[in-house]
Formats: structure tokens, sequence, C-alpha cells
């Protein structure tokens, strides 16, 4: 039931994967009022039901609007998150009852595009737009909001629209991808992931040997370059030099590409 933007490293490009896995993402979704399952989405089974009829459009406004900016969320029992070693899921399946903690989660917007009342089955369904930090669990907010209003909830749809800055727009299925495979060169997915900066010739060299050069205020960011991050560097020819980080006067590689050699590409598919 899910689907979207997932991406790829591909040989070298891998190393940029570590820079995106902390960016935000945007989902369309949507969350099912009245139902409760195991699993917080559609796939697990209904464990609670509750009517709806007497839960007003303003409420679940209301109530996405409490769930919105910086709150604290507890994930689904079923998400992969570790305990002792092992897999929450897993541990949910052999019959455990997990209890994870809750963690600090940013919710950039909570958006209802449409609300759809079921009077037959007495559930409602929202169609919503979720842009949030990396870590947030888009069905642990359909849960949340299901309990807030008093009559449970899970996610029936999921699909991811955005990972930073790459979208459905570059992606490929992987039909498409099976019959030819575009992807995206390595220095256009770092240009569009990270502040950057243009080297000349003779800092491409000092930085290719992993040596220091004088630190430099990155295009499109006026925070300093730390290791968590870095800009991308370039050489005159466009290439991806390097990943830089600033200390002090100076600015140091995290990670050094060799320029020149034919970039190793990023490709974005879409799952599902």
């Amino acid at each position: 039931m899910a689907t979207g933007v997932l991406v790829v490293g591909i040989n070298k490009a891998t190393r940029l994967l570590t820079y995106i896995v902390g960016t935000s993402k945007t989902y369309t979704a949507t969350i099912r009022l009245g139902q409760s399952t195991v699993t917080d989405d559609a796939e697990g089974d209904v464990t609670a039901t509750a009517g709806t009829s007497g839960v007003s459009e303003q409420a679940m406004y209301d109530g996405v609007a409490a769930l919105t900016g910086d709150i604290q969320q507890v994930p689904s029992s079923v998400s992969a998150i570790k305990v002792n070693g092992e897999r929450a899921y897993a541990r949910v399946r052999s019959g455990e009852d997990v209890k994870l903690a809750a963690r600090p989660v940013t919710i950039h917007r909570f958006e209802v595009h449409a609300i759809r009342r079921d009077p037959e089955a007495d559930v409602v369904d929202l169609d919503v737009t979720v842009e949030c930090s990396s870590g947030t669990y888009i069905r642990a907010l359909a849960r949340d909001l299901g309990n807030a209003l008093g009559v449970g909830g899970h996610l029936t749809a999921l699909r991811r629209t955005h990972v930073g800055p790459y979208s459905l727009d570059q992606a490929r299925t992987l039909d498409q991808l099976a019959e030819e495979l575009n992807v995206l060169e390595m220095s256009q997915a770092a240009r569009a992931l990270m502040p950057n900066r243009e080297l000349s010739a003779e800092e491409t060299t000092e930085i290719s040997f992993g040596r220091r050069i004088a630190a430099g205020a990155p295009a499109g960011s006026p925070a300093a370059a730390t290791a968590d991050h870095p800009a991308a560097a370039f050489a005159p020819d466009g290439s991806l030099v390097a990943l830089l980080a600033d200390a002090g006067s100076f600015a140091k590689p995290v990670l050094v590409f060799a320029p020149g050699n034919g970039a190793p590409p990023v490709r974005t598919v879409v799952e599902g």
C-alpha cells in the first residue's frame, strides 16, 4: 500500500546517501477514522471500531493542527526500530506487546485536501499531504489523530512524493528502468542536495589530494559548512570533486571524489 520515491545510489554515489537520509520527506496519504488496526495501517487486523458520526469536520481540522509542528511521536510497534537488538515488528509478530519510547519529530505541513464520510461503514477518510522530518511515521500520525478524536484511526494509502530535493517528477518506475536505465548524474544530485562551491583549477588539484584550501562561502548558504552538512565542491568542468567542511579559515574535504573520471550516478525510482 506504500509507493513513491526511493533514492538509490550507484558506485561512488552511495557515499552521498549519508546526507540524503536526514532530509525532509513529503507524502500524500489517506487516513481512515473509526477503525484501529494492530499495524496502524490497512495491512493489519482491525482491533477496534467506533462510530464517527459525532466527529465534526472542525474537530478533525483541530486534531490535525495539534499534530503539526514539533511533536513527540511514539513510532508504530511494528516499525523496524530495534529493541534489545531485535526489530520491533519481529517481536510483535512473535506475540510480544511492544511499547516504544516517544521521540521528537517535526511536522512541517499537515494539510487536509478532502474529507469523505461513509455512513454505511460509519468511517471517515481524510486525504492529506504531510511534509515532515526524517524519522516520522505517517501511520503513527493516523493512529494519533484517531485516538485524539476518540474513534481510532489507521492509514489506508501512502505515497512518498519527495525525498529532500528529489521528487516524483525525476522518478522512473521499475518497468521504465527495466527498458532504459535513466539516472541522475552524481554532480547533479549533489548540486540539488547541498550548498555548492565552485573551485578554481588550483583548488581542485589541492582538494583532489585531500589538502585544505582557503574557506569560502558556498553559494546559497550563509551558514558554515560542517561534516554533517557539508558543501559540494565542483571542478571548473562541473564534475563533483569533494564534500567540504569549514575549519576556521580553511575548508577541508570530508569526502573526495576523483574528478574527470565519469562521475557515478544517483537514480530516483518509484516503488510499487
